[in-house]
């Protein structure tokens, strides 16, 4: 018996009467990106619930100061992200997660467990797949 939902199908929707696709307006495209997780998940872990910007760069490997402002600027420009700015010589920037952004990561939790729980399966199909394009 296939238990998969069919998107947009009569058959998907009788399954699962509370799922219903949206547009995700870029939000997925957001999450998907290579540093927003690692900004939110660093940010969520702050003492003070507030990081400076060369604290989440110093804190997150590989990122350049370039795609830390960006991710940061886009965060904020979904509200997931406050921006405090201090005028101080020299000024100070510190960030925090917004409610909204906070409650990104509970949903992240269940995605984080999906991947945790099947990772093997789907290195095991990516395997199988290569092996026979090869």
């Amino acid at each position: 018996m296939d238990n998969s939902i069919q998107v947009g199908s009569q058959q998907g929707q009788a399954d699962n009467p509370q799922f219903t696709p949206i547009p995700s307006n870029g939000i997925c495209t957001r999450l998907g990106d290579k540093w927003t997780v690692h900004v939110v998940w660093r940010l969520s872990l702050a003492n003070e619930r507030r990081l400076r910007f060369s604290a989440l760069k110093k804190e997150i490997d590989g990122v350049t100061q370039r795609m830390l402002t960006l991710t940061l600027r886009n965060l904020e420009r979904d509200g997931l992200v406050i921006r405090h700015y201090f005028p101080e010589v020299p000024p100070r920037v510190e960030y925090e997660l917004t409610e909204m952004g906070a409650g990104m990561l509970r949903a992240l939790e269940g995605l984080n467990y999906w991947v945790r729980h099947n990772l093997p399966a789907v290195e095991e199909h990516r395997r199988i797949f290569d092996e026979a394009k090869q």
